[in-house]
């Protein structure tokens, strides 16, 4: 009986509770529906979600050093925005770590792993044309997920890793900006060429542009948040 081929892509790995109620949390405060400075009730969590207060109390944990919550002395946690000096320097280092992932993929990675990249992009085409921006933030993970392997260094993808979770609520929430899925596919086509024409200067440089661009559609509907909570 012949072998199934094996993936040169990990499988990802189901997140906790405590990170599902993080995500969705997270995308609840980027859309606007949990104002700055709402009470963030460990009970009443818990019961909304239908689990105990640990799982909560993790989320809580992982969202507090985003930016997105601040847990304020004998108010508990409360829903916040990001610090802008702080979340720029997040991005500039995301930046870097990214860029180097890309230029080391455009030298190392293998022919299979080329394929899966260019794979990954011609379905996230679809995506964009159905507008489903559900289906293309999660395919939007495993492409620079595919970078990261691509590089063929495990330091700077266990780094990189770390450092894209920290910055998840972000980069998923600045794809519901007007065009944004568009622009985005079209910016991974351009770093995309450069891997596959093994241009590691290209592909860095491109992939900084892109991560800049990711920062400035962010930065606006932050600031567009911070207006809705002040009227």
């Amino acid at each position: 009986m012949p072998r199934r081929p094996v993936s040169p892509y990990p499988r990802p790995v189901r997140p906790t509770h405590g990170e599902a109620i993080a995500a969705r949390l997270a995308e609840d405060i980027v859309a606007g529906l949990m104002k700055p400075g709402t009470p963030l009730d460990e009970m009443a969590l818990a019961k909304s979600f239908g689990t105990s207060r640990t799982p909560v109390r993790e989320a809580l944990r992982q969202l507090a050093p985003t930016g997105l919550v601040q847990v304020a002395p004998r108010r508990g946690a409360v829903v916040a925005l990001p610090d802008s000096r702080q979340l720029g320097e997040m991005f500039l280092v995301m930046a870097e770590l990214e860029a180097m992932a890309a230029a080391l993929s455009a030298l190392a990675m293998t022919p299979d792993q080329r394929r899966g990249l260019e794979r990954q992009h011609q379905a996230m085409a679809a995506m964009v044309r159905m507008a489903d921006v559900g289906a293309y933030r999660a395919a939007n993970v495993a492409f620079h997920h595919m970078l990261y392997l691509g590089a063929h260094n495990g330091y700077l993808l266990e780094i990189a890793t770390a450092t894209r979770r920290r910055m998840a609520p972000f980069r998923a929430a600045q794809l519901e900006a007007p065009d944004r899925l568009r622009r985005s596919h079209e910016e991974h086509g351009a770093i995309l060429v450069a891997i596959q024409r093994g241009d590691a200067d290209a592909a860095a440089a491109r992939l900084r542009a892109h991560i800049g661009l990711t920062e400035q559609t962010w930065t606006s509907m932050a600031a567009a948040l911070h207006q809705s909570g002040a009227a």
